[in-house]
């Protein structure tokens, strides 16, 4: 999804979060179970599903260009998985809100009871629900002369007169938009006690409460409640948090595209041992420096251009986006070395994406590709994870050529799900630096108790058997939030 225009993108929270951040009692650790924004499916339901994907990696261009000015876009597994959206409890008495997980944006807004244009269903089956903040005894509307506002804006905003709300406004690059005002309201989610173990908790977060919706975001078809943002911004809830002393700027996730299930953790991560490499200054997305590709081994004969990083050009990981997107020149290289050994083998174009037939296994038969990033660090791509099956020995590749998705991000090399599940991807904003290892994303993580340091063991979970509907391999992470030592009560 979207992060906001640069006013919003500017936002930042100074003293006016110790305020307004505030909650009794500790946050020790937490849980979220995320699923699949989308219905997995194979034959001619796959083929649906790639085209909506397809689709909203166009959307996630227009949305990534307006709000940084840069040319960004695309995310997973295209017949197995789409975006990925858990569930929260805001309010008092809680109510149960779905936001789509995204680390590419950066606030957290729900569809506000006030809404003019906001579905009434989703295509996802899901029962959406509308945040009242009357209804809400620990809500409460954040005013434009409050400190958070001023904050936000860089001032007072003119015309502000007493209990006037503080509004925003956010306009995306494919004409949809979001807009309300800004509240304070207890967030909810499970915390993690000891290995296995949760009991409730709570912490207080600034949040949007949208109050019309518009283009794509009014759209019943893959309508959810809002969106969680996990972006840099202090207005992010992992910010937000963070300046309240609640929980370490280090976040994680592990999404297996395999067998299901995965893992999505706030907190330092012990184990695995995880490889950094420095996340590129001053950037508003998480941008890193690629130095080298290799393709079975060889290394591309690249041009230095395609590895500089600048204003619509460099290389960008995120994990909100379905696919990954190279330069045309990149592009057309890293094809003819998969394909040298398969001169033969003839393409078919399957909604825009190039596929073929295969019978055998595409890892054996196909080369792995290593992306090398500064400091040494190697991120290695497997031929069934930049391919992905179609039904009937059909296979599509994975890799796009970006200059036909977006003229404004043709030098961007975008790293999207495609080429980071199956792997446990580290955000350590506290060191500004991003790192990521081959992982069975199946299996469990230890995170640090910042507090007492002792490690607790997050396993994987698959709740696809208690869900409405049978989701395919259905993704389920667990966020997993860490105390920080000094509590603010």
């Amino acid at each position: 999804m979207a992060p906001p225009p640069p006013r919003l993108a500017a936002l930042i929270l100074l003293a006016a979060l110790l305020l307004l951040l505030l909650a009794a009692g500790a946050a020790a650790t937490g849980v979220f179970q995320v699923r699949r924004k989308f219905p997995a499916g194979v034959g001619g339901g796959a083929s649906a599903n790639i085209s909506a994907l397809r689709v909203h990696d166009g959307r996630r261009h227009g949305r990534l260009l307006a709000a940084a000015d840069l040319p960004l876009g695309g995310l997973g597994l295209p017949t197995d998985t789409g975006l990925y959206f858990t569930e929260i409890k805001l309010g008092t008495p809680p109510k149960r809100y779905y936001v789509q997980v995204d680390t590419g944006s950066d606030i957290l807004w729900v569809n506000c009871i006030s809404c003019e244009k906001c579905p009434r269903k989703s295509g996802l089956g899901l029962d959406l629900t509308f945040y009242d903040p009357k209804a809400s005894s620990s809500g409460s509307t954040v005013s434009c002369d409050q400190g958070f506002c001023a904050a936000t804006y860089g001032g007072k905003l003119p015309g502000c007169t007493a209990n006037v709300p503080c509004e925003y406004s956010v306009m995306y690059g494919d004409g949809s938009s979001t807009t309300g005002f800004f509240v304070t309201d207890a967030l909810q989610f499970d915390q993690v006690t000891g290995d296995g173990q949760t009991q409730p908790g709570n912490a207080t977060v600034t949040f949007g409460c949208g109050a019309q919706q518009g283009g794509d975001l009014g759209s019943s078809n893959q309508a959810l409640d809002g969106i969680l943002g996990f972006g840099q911004a202090n207005t992010s809830m992992l910010s937000q948090l963070a300046a309240a002393g609640k929980v370490k700027k280090i976040f994680a996730h592990c999404l297996d595209t395999i067998k299901g299930g995965g893992i999505f953790a706030i907190g330092n991560v012990v184990q695995p041992k995880v490889k950094t490499t420095p996340l590129v200054a001053d950037m508003p997305h998480y941008n890193v420096n690629l130095k080298s590709i290799d393709v079975g081994g060889t290394t591309l004969q690249l041009p230095a251009h395609v590895f500089e990083t600048g204003e619509r050009k460099g290389t960008i990981i995120d994990s909100g986006t379905t696919l990954t997107y190279l330069p045309e020149l990149v592009f057309k290289e890293v094809m003819a070395a998969i394909f040298n050994k398969h001169q033969d083998i003839v393409f078919h174009n399957v909604q825009d994406f190039m596929c073929f037939q295969y019978p055998g296994s595409v890892d054996d038969g196909f080369p792995t590709i290593t992306f090398h990033f500064e400091d040494d660090l190697a991120l290695h791509v497997y031929p069934h994870e930049y391919f992905f099956p179609n039904g009937n020995d059909m296979y599509c590749v994975g890799f796009q050529n970006g200059a036909l998705q977006s003229k404004d991000g043709k030098d961007i090399v975008l790293m999207g799900d495609l080429v980071l599940s199956n792997k446990l991807v580290i955000y350590d904003l506290e060191n500004q630096v991003i790192g990521w290892t081959d992982y069975n994303c199946s299996s469990s993580i230890k995170i640090e108790d910042d507090k007492t340091g002792t490690p607790y063991t997050v396993n994987s979970h698959d709740i696809s058997s208690g869900w409405k509907y049978h989701w395919h391999k259905s993704l389920v992470l667990l966020l997993v939030t860490m105390v920080c030592g000094n509590l603010i009560r």
